[in-house]
């Protein structure tokens, strides 16, 4: 097994338990706009992708002002109405602080917009794990490359020595896209099954089995 230096984590459905929170916002804003409500495994698949292109795969037909209204109400239905839980997976914590003591160089790449990741990691107190993020609105869309090759180069680690964890193909997907490894974890938006479809080296089942396979101490 190989050691990384360059860990990469996507956000939601990986360090954050909040796939059930988006499903249920998404479906929400359909229902005030009166528009077709979309199924749970339809909104699971475009978890990780930019509102924008999350928007094209699930209201491929809204214009402009709709898909702005769009955005808005699922803005404040995330932030302000909806009360589903989205606490941090257990193990997340310990597998973060346990990496980074073993000399590991941590960052985010994540579907969520600069001002979102900004906002969870200061109410999680994870932003002190993280030497680097890329979010949507500052790259093209998972699974294009982009995000990853800027934190390469950021970091200024080579793509050999890197792996981007995540738990939807999109994430494994752009992680082919620029060279690296990529490990699945199936307690997030997609299945062991779905995720094996991406060719991950790995898949965990919890947190704190990704430990193993980022140290290379199996």
């Amino acid at each position: 097994m190989k050691r990384y230096e360059l860990v990469i984590f996507d956000w939601d459905g990986t360090l954050m338990d909040s796939v059930s929170k988006i499903v249920a916002c998404m479906q929400q804003t359909a229902i005030e706009l009166s528009m077709m409500v979309p199924s749970e495994s339809s909104i699971r698949d475009i978890i990780g992708l930019s509102m924008d292109e999350a928007l094209n795969v699930l209201h491929p037909s809204a214009c402009q002002q709709t898909r702005k209204a769009m955005i808005d109400v699922y803005r404040k239905q995330y932030l302000q109405l909806n009360q589903t839980p989205s606490p941090v997976f257990e193990g997340a914590e310990q597998l973060l602080v346990t990496l980074k003591a073993s000399g590991h160089q941590l960052a985010v790449a994540t579907g969520k917009a600069r001002a979102g990741l900004d906002r969870v990691l200061n109410e999680t107190g994870f932003v002190e794990h993280f030497m680097a993020s890329r979010c949507a609105d500052e790259a093209k869309s998972k699974p294009h490359p982009q995000m990853l090759h800027e934190l390469l180069e950021l970091v200024g680690v080579a793509p050999e020595k890197a792996v981007m964890i995540g738990d939807s193909v999109h994430d494994l997907n752009m992680a082919n896209n620029a060279g690296i490894d990529g490990i699945g974890v199936s307690y997030g938006a997609h299945s062991a099954q779905k995720l094996s479809e991406a060719n991950p080296v790995a898949i965990a089942a919890r947190p704190l089995e990704l430990l193993p396979l980022i140290t290379g101490q199996a």
